[in-house]
Parts: C-alpha cells; structure tokens; sequence
C-alpha cells in the first residue's frame, strides 16, 4: 500500500457505499464528544453557578457555585452512566441487532437531554446526565461495532477512526456553543447548549433507518438471504457476483468454525485467545482515558481561569480546534503506518509534551505572560499526538480484533472499562487539583501522573498491540492463532485459498488440541 490509501485493484465492486455508511454511522460520535465538551463550559458559567449553587460560595471569587464534590458528582455521573450503558449494548446489539440497537440508544439518551433541559436544581439535572450517559454509553459501544463489520478491509482502521474524528467535532461544537450563551443572564445560557443535542439525535435516527444492518449480525443469526443483500449494497455488487459470494462464504465460514468449539458466553471471553484479546481492549480503553485527554475537555474551562487566565473560554475553544484538526492525520497514517507504530508514536509524544507541561506549571506558579502561553502550547501539541493516534486507534483495535461469536460481548467490555476510567478521572480530578480542605491542591503538577501513564502505554503498545492493518476480520482471527508474540504479528501473511489453522487450543483446563480445516471458498468446515 506504500504511504497512500487507495482501493487494491483485485478488489471487485465499490467501496464507496460502505464507506459512506460507515462515516454517516460515525455521527453518534458527536453526541459522545458534544456532551463532553458542554458540561466543562457550563461548570464556569456564572448564571448556572449562582442558579444550582447551593449555598456553597467560592473561596477564590466571594462569588456562589457548586461544591467541588457536587462538581465531580455532576461530571462524573455521565461517565456512570456511560459505563452501565456499555455493558448493556453487547445483549442489546445481539437482541435488536446493531442497526435498531443504535436507534434505541438514541431515545435513551434524547430522555436524558429533556432532564438536563428542564432542571433548575442539582437533582434532575444529574440524573439527566445520567440517562444521556446511559444512552452514550450505549451508543459507543455500538458504532465501532457497526463500522467494524461493514466496512472493507483495506480503510477500515480510517473508517472506525472517523467516529473519534466526529467525537471532536463534537467537542468543537460544543466550545463554539458555550462561547456564545456564556454570557446570558438567563437559563438560556446552559439550556441553549444543552437543547442543541436534540438536533443530533435527530439527524442520526433518522439515517439508521434507511441503513442495513451488518452482514455479519445477519450470518450469526442464520440469515443468509438478508446478509447477501446488505453485502450487496455495502459492496455495490449483484448478489451473486463471485467476489460478494466468496466474502459472504468467508464470514460464515469463519463463524461456523467458532460455532464449532462451543457457543461462546460471558465467561468464555475471559478464556484462551479470546482473553487475551479482551485483556489487550480493556487495558488499551483504559489506558487512553488514563493519558489524562479529559482532564482537558471536562475541567479545562475551570483549569486555565484557577491558573490565571482570563480567558479559559477561549483556550478551550483553541484545545478543540486542535484536537479535531489533529484527527485528520490520524485517519491516513492508521493505515499507511499501521496501527502499532501510531500508538507508539502517541504515547512517546503525549508523555514528553504531558512532562514539559507539568514542569512549566510547577516552576513558575504566575502563568501570565510567556509562561502560560508556553504551557497551552505544549497542551496544544500534546492533544496533537493524543488526537492523531490513541484518540481514534483505541476504537480501530478494540472493534477489529475480537472474533464474531463474541464481538459484541467483547466490545461492550471494553468500552465499560473506558467509561469506568473515565468516571473515576471525572470524579476524583477535583480533589486533585483544587485547593481548600480535604484536596491536594496538586494545580499543574497532575500533568505529572498523565505522564506517567503515556510511558505506560508505550510499554503496553510493544507488547500488547498486534497490527491488524490491511487484515479482515476472519483474517485478523487467524492472526491471534497463528503468532503468538504481538511484536511478531507485522511479518504476518494471511492464507490465501483454505485457511489452516492447526493446534488450537479449545480448552484451556484440559489443554485437548485439534486441527481444523475452514474451506474459505466452499464455507464447509471439517473436524
């Protein structure tokens, strides 16, 4: 492929219904990212403060808003929500399917929305966070799924990473909106950003119902007619034509052997093969919440004016400019570098940018002037590398690597364990950085921990990340069976023709191993 992405010329068919699917699909993303962003912009705002305050006053300003445990308590409940909403999508995407599942989620959260709408006390509006958190949650989980079995092989990783690219649009949006009601003296300085959300679930609704669901829900489900159909039009090819035919016998080839050894549950994805792969998904979700991206997008607003500027509005807005901009190169080196090398690329940046930030804070407590700007460039450059590699990979690796019997357990676990960490960064990030009793008051000093993490992630990559890049998914299963040491897998050469997988283990108690033969071409399978 060299240093460009484009079509293979062996590749029958179109690839741009699929693709343009899977980029429409992505919108969920900014549900995701426009929530995010908003709740760090109405946390400074002066009406909402003085409105849910309740009678806390600020020590800083003389001024009323809410405590910072009620602060955490409001940042974080989303978060809690997100990660219940996770583990619910895995049996909701395998009883409604990936399509309806995405619309349900959608009125999941659009319930949260009118909660959040119509507060004017604390109560309600956490627990209309909660329900929108519920329904992200949902809804994060099952994008990458959804992208992951539609798209082709050869741009999936660009495809899955869009829904990172639409979380910071979302995240954009959301800056631009607060910047501009900021200054209302009414409950349409919060009510305003808040009720835009409805328009993103609305738009995304109403194109899941004219998008097919996924070939590969339908073949689990024994339904091979509708899979041809779907496989028909994400590939622009007649149903019959050899190409979609020899694909569709691929995934249901693929399915029947893991049908094979046993039907798959909740316990067994922590088992053999598979759990490894979970191993390598939860800890890569976790460690991109870890990287500290967050911290930025949730208190960021609320950081930089403690710090002394006086604009913090307008350097969140500068952050998320950046982080989507930052996106787009992301998209292309996911498939020309690869996804092991773009990690590594990541972690080794954020960490030396998450180093000097840290350092700049802590030496020189006056941030005006040449030392604040210094430390929002580096802030800036950080997000650059976050926003490039571990922003979107973490969504290309964790929907890519998990076979199909299990897909949607699987993910659903992985993203719950994103949102757990992301709910306890939420809630414990006030504790850490504000002053007064009962916090450690630790200021910039934080960048010291999120440092810390993104080496971890460099060591992670190394040893846990195998590159999946130009591989299907039936592919990418034989990959996990066949090398047995992540920093082997880019020397990989699929099979062409039948598929020999031999010595697999089928039980990890009794160590029993067979030889199995997967007749790609034909979908028969033998034992």
């Amino acid at each position: 492929m060299g240093m460009t992405i484009k079509k293979p010329q062996d590749v029958a068919g179109s690839a741009a219904p699929a693709i343009m699917i899977g980029l429409f699909v992505a919108f969920g993303g900014v549900l995701y990212g426009y929530d995010t962003g908003t709740i760090g912009g109405i946390l400074g705002m002066k009406y909402w403060k003085t409105l849910f305050s309740t009678g806390y006053v600020d020590p800083k300003t003389g001024e009323k808003d809410v405590s910072p445990g009620q602060k955490s308590t409001i940042v974080s409940i989303l978060s809690a929500g997100t990660f219940f909403g996770a583990l619910t999508a895995g049996p909701l995407g395998e009883f409604l399917g990936r399509r309806w599942g995405l619309i349900a989620s959608t009125g999941v959260f659009t319930a949260g929305v009118i909660l959040q709408t119509i507060a004017t006390a604390i109560p309600m509006f956490t627990a209309g966070r909660f329900f929108a958190g519920f329904g992200v949650g949902l809804i994060s989980a099952l994008i990458p799924l959804y992208q992951s079995e539609t798209s082709p092989k050869w741009i999936r990783g660009a495809i899955v990473g869009s829904y990172q690219l639409a979380i910071t649009i979302g995240l954009l949006i959301a800056a631009i909106v607060n910047n501009s009601s900021k200054d209302r003296e009414d409950t349409g300085s919060y009510r305003i950003p808040i009720a835009v959300q409805f328009a993103w679930a609305i738009i995304l609704v109403a194109g899941m119902l004219y998008l097919p669901e996924t070939p590969r829900y339908l073949i689990k489900n024994n339904q091979r007619e509708k899979a041809s159909r779907a496989l028909s039009r994400l590939r622009r090819l007649d149903p019959g034509h050899p190409a979609l035919v020899d694909e569709l016998n691929e995934i249901e080839a693929n399915y029947q052997y893991e049908m094979s050894l046993g039907k798959a549950s909740y316990v067994d994805c922590f088992k053999g093969s598979i759990g490894k792969r979970l191993a390598t998904g939860c800890g890569l979700q976790a460690l991109q919440q870890l990287t500290g991206v967050n911290f930025i997008f949730y208190y960021g607003t609320s950081f930089f004016l403690k710090a002394g500027f006086t604009n913090g509005f307008t350097i969140t807005m500068i952050t998320s400019v950046v982080n989507t901009l930052s996106t787009f190169p992301g998209l292309y080196l996911v498939e020309t570098w690869g996804r092991r090398k773009l990690l590594l690329f990541g972690a080794v940046g954020m960490s030396v940018c998450q180093m000097i930030v840290s350092v700049v804070g802590t030496a020189i407590p006056d941030l005006k002037g040449p030392p604040g700007q210094a430390l929002v460039a580096f802030v800036c450059i950080y997000i650059f590398f976050f926003a490039c590699s571990w922003g979107p990979v973490a969504w290309v690796v964790t929907g890519e690597i998990f076979p199909l019997k299990v897909r949607g357990k699987a993910l659903s676990m992985t993203t719950a364990t994103n949102w757990l960490l992301n709910f306890a960064i939420a809630y414990s990030t006030p504790y850490l950085v504000d002053d007064g009793p009962g916090n450690l008051n630790l200021g910039a000093k934080v960048f010291f921990i999120w440092g810390a993490f993104c080496i971890i992630c460099a060591v992670f990559v190394y040893f846990m990340i195998y590159e999946t890049k130009g591989l299907s998914l039936e592919e990418v299963d034989e990959l996990y069976s066949k090398v047995r040491n992540a920093w082997q897998s880019k020397h990989f050469v699929p099979s062409r023709g039948p598929m020999e997988i031999n010595e697999l283990k089928l039980d990890d108690h009794t160590k029993n191993r067979t030889s199995v033969k997967v007749d790609v071409e034909g979908a028969d399978s033998y034992i």
